[in-house]
């Protein structure tokens, strides 16, 4: 976008070069007027299933009406980042998977920076904003397929057609004109009659095409929930001990080698798969110091020591009995300690059967 108004770039023009130029790879536009419907987000708290996630309700009337956010809001400037790449080698043994998006930096404070300089710099030319990633009440898929940077799949996430679903998103609320946004895509063109990622969900945790439950699904019990996984859905945990990506491994939209990543998301040894016994015999404290800048923090010390006492029940190794027998005696958590017992009871079950 390069557009001018009497030889200076137009406020729209000058956002995209300043996003890119601060490290947006993508970039979209759309005027508030088109933004996206509370419909969907309505039914999904109607329904409960957000789950424990009380603050998406606290946000819900600011996500409806971006006013509240910013009085003169104008546009939304939709902004993305790649991550992903190929998955490190199984090490194989006592091992857990970790998605993608937490294999390197944290990308809440990495964008979180970079937003910040793109609103000071906004702001130094006049332009009042308000910005977000993930962790603001924006509802940025929803700006995202509003603006034309991709579609909402079946899978929920958002989908640039046959490019990539690995990506970042982050909004900037502005209070300047911008353009209207590109053709829109809709699942229905994109999708098809594929439904992979729906067949892939190991919970089912999938309502209805594009809408997911929270409460079942393997990134929400592996991060966000901080009491007990119900037995019921442990088993789909498999070897998932921080997150979930296999409904967007499985969608033909991702199928084509990435483009080149920042060195920021390139993975850092020893967190796309993670050591399981190292989690339930350490420390929270020296496992704190260890993640240092990553988002496997968010799922605190005792949420990793608890998904990784499900992940070695599920591996059915007679190698994890002693990790798991010194966790169910002597872990300072009783919610590990119980998680413990439950593994163990499912390694002599795996025995039995075997």
């Amino acid at each position: 976008m390069r557009e001018r108004q009497g030889g200076s770039l137009t406020d729209a023009a000058w956002l995209e070069e300043e996003a890119r130029r601060q490290g947006f790879s993508r970039v979209a536009f759309c005027p508030i007027t088109r933004g996206p419907s509370i419909a969907a987000f309505d039914r999904f708290l109607a329904e409960g299933r957000d789950g424990d996630m009380a603050w998406m309700a606290r946000g819900r009337d600011a996500r409806a009406e971006p006013r509240l956010l910013l009085p003169e809001v104008r546009g939304a400037v939709v902004l993305g980042v790649e991550y992903g790449g190929p998955r490190p080698p199984d090490p194989g043994g006592l091992t857990g998977k970790v998605a993608r998006y937490a294999w390197g930096r944290d990308y809440h404070k990495l964008l979180g920076k970079r937003l910040k300089l793109l609103c000071a710099a906004a702001r130094a030319r006049g332009i009042a904003c308000y910005a977000g990633v993930d962790a603001r009440p924006i509802l940025e898929r929803g700006w995202a397929e509003a603006a034309g940077l991709g579609f909402i799949g079946k899978n929920a996430c958002i989908i640039a057609p046959g490019e990539t679903s690995w990506v970042f998103l982050a909004v900037v609320y502005v209070s300047v004109p911008v353009p209207d946004p590109r053709p829109r895509a809709t699942w229905l063109r994109h999708c098809g009659r594929c439904t992979r990622c729906l067949d892939a969900c190991p919970t089912g945790a999938f309502t209805a095409p594009g809408e997911v439950d929270a409460r079942r699904c393997v990134s929400y019990l592996t991060i966000e929930l901080r009491g007990e996984v119900p037995e019921a859905l442990r088993p789909g945990l498999g070897r998932w001990v921080f997150g979930c990506d296999d409904c967007q491994e499985v969608c033909p939209h991702n199928h084509r080698p990435s483009n080149p990543l920042e060195a920021a998301f390139w993975p850092v040894p020893g967190r796309a798969w993670l050591d399981l016994p190292w989690l339930l015999r350490t420390p929270a404290a020296d496992i704190d110091a260890a993640l240092a800048g990553s988002p496997l923090r968010r799922a605190k010390p005792e949420g990793l020591a608890r998904n990784a006492a499900i992940v070695l029940g599920n591996l059915g190794d007679p190698a994890a009995l002693g990790p798991l027998r010194d966790a169910a005696d002597a872990h300072p958590s009783p919610l590990v300690r119980s998680h413990a017992r439950w593994a163990l009871g499912r390694l002599d079950a795996t025995a039995l059967s075997g």
